[in-house]
């Protein structure tokens, strides 16, 4: 099979793209795999084995409609990462969002239509369902973003349907809970608080902290996006869940402990606007129907994602850890 993976030096982009490459997945041992990537402040071409006789790597924006004709035709599948992330900077400033999250995957589409390719998987989150304050989402909740970011993401989704509804193209949509892993952005909540504090610094925390998350590891979510790409039903969306649901100051108290610091290096910070307080997915559906669940102990693997900061400092100080973006 041929596959594109767009954002594919970014952090679950990467972890995906050397996914199917490492020859352990059945039916995937001959993959070749195009990896597109604009290649903005969060994706790295460390991130990819650039060596491997079935990777080829282009660098471009998935919003170049001129590139896409040269890049995806010959392809099977596209499975579409790409995407601006971070809640705060959507807040500061929503227009690269949109540009990127909402036309970069219209273009997309497109270029998917125009070139017969066979399956489309469009990669979003939990946060486009809003905040919960109890119980869980399936697949059939409304969709009720409040961040800039999250209204970007649902409308990418509600693009993605779209398609699937009006061209009858195979479009499959996975939601996914907070993924954490070695080789993330420092702007993110783990990498951000644990390089600021490997170096004695001072991390922010939201509020009073009890904003509530669930936390899986980027391997288990690769390995659902790889089920949804092989099993999954056309015109399907499939939550992505199974993880660990701890509040932010719960998250705090295990970096600090994994990091050897105190409480002293945790300063209290104004809310930020529009904070969903819960996110909470039901994955039955993808259990049930693919045979999902998690493997990866959240104990054991937020220890190594520490201990992988801690040795991999090349990876993140160039990025540098002083911007304190609170969580």
């Amino acid at each position: 099979m041929n596959i594109l993976v767009t954002g594919a030096a970014g952090f679950i982009g990467s972890h995906f793209a050397r996914t199917l490459l490492d020859g352990a997945r059945p039916g995937h041992e001959g993959d070749r795999v195009t990896a597109l990537d604009r290649l903005t402040y969060a994706g790295t071409l460390n991130n990819l084995p650039l060596g491997h006789p079935r990777l080829a790597f282009v660098r471009g924006d998935v919003c170049d409609t001129a590139l896409l004709d040269e890049v995806v035709p010959g392809h099977d599948a596209v499975v579409h990462f790409a995407a601006e992330s971070h809640v705060d900077r959507s807040v500061e400033g929503a227009e690269a969002f949109v540009r990127t999250n909402v036309l970069g995957t219209q273009a997309l589409l497109d270029a998917a239509l125009r070139h017969g390719v066979r399956t489309f998987v469009q990669v979003s989150t939990d946060e486009v369902y809003g905040s919960i304050a109890e119980g869980r989402w399936s697949e059939e909740e409304p969709l009720l973003p409040n961040s800039p970011y999250a209204a970007s993401k649902a409308a990418a989704d509600l693009f993605a349907r779209a398609y699937a509804r009006t061209h009858g193209l195979d479009v499959r949509i996975t939601r996914c809970a907070n993924n954490y892993g070695p080789g993330q952005h420092p702007e993110k909540l783990i990498p951000r608080f644990v390089t600021r504090l490997l170096d004695g610094l001072p991390v922010p925390l939201y509020g009073d902290g009890s904003n509530l998350r669930e936390w899986l590891h980027v391997d288990d979510h690769c390995r659902a996006v790889l089920l949804v790409l092989d099993r999954g039903r056309p015109g399907e969306v499939y939550n992505v869940g199974g993880g660990t649901t701890l509040s932010n100051r719960e998250m705090t108290a295990r970096l600090l402990d994994l990091c050897g610091r105190g409480w002293d290096l945790v300063e209290r910070v104004e809310d930020r606007k529009g904070h969903d307080f819960r996110y909470a997915v039901d994955d039955a559906k993808i259990r049930r129907e693919l045979g999902y669940a998690p493997r990866r102990s959240f104990e054991a693997e937020l220890a190594s994602t520490v201990a992988w900061y801690a040795s991999h400092r090349d990876h993140w100080e160039p990025a540098g850890a002083a911007p304190a973006h609170p969580c």
